[in-house]
């Protein structure tokens, strides 16, 4: 709020150098902002394929939370007034990639009621398999 306030300032003073400033903080923080609650998203996402592939079966509510944390990303993704989206493909498989670590702990709670550490967890499932069926199901190109 202070960043709109000061922007305002700088603006009614004619500041516009200074405003700019402002200006790219702000789209900064909306950007991490996004990436926050897609990398959120995307955790979950991978958390059910680890679980799916690790048990070889699937629940109403895996696939339920799949869907909804697919439709989430790619919801936040898009821009809404100006068209296109706020993260390439590049950056979508990114931060799969970094939210997979954060997925497979919190699978390792969940597979087989927990009895797998994230270690032998991780020996069982094939990672990059998850991280490309999850990615299929973000893709900007994809329709849900």
């Amino acid at each position: 709020m202070e960043e709109l306030l000061e922007l305002r300032s700088l603006l009614l003073q004619g500041d516009i150098s200074g405003a700019l400033v402002i200006v790219e903080e702000l789209e900064e923080m909306s950007r991490d902002d996004k990436i926050n609650n897609i990398r959120s998203y995307a955790k979950i996402l991978l958390l059910h394929l680890i679980k799916q592939q690790a048990e070889s079966r699937t629940t109403r509510s895996w696939d339920v939370s799949i869907r909804n944390s697919t439709r989430e990303i790619q919801e936040k993704n898009k821009r809404r007034k100006a068209g296109g989206y706020y993260l390439t493909g590049e950056d979508l498989y990114q931060i799969l990639e970094i939210a997979y670590p954060m997925a497979i702990d919190g699978a390792s709670l969940e597979v087989a009621e927990g009895i797998y550490d994230t270690a032998t967890l991780e020996t069982m499932v094939n990672r990059e398999a998850i991280i490309e069926q999850a990615f299929a199901l973000i893709s900007p190109t994809t329709n849900s």
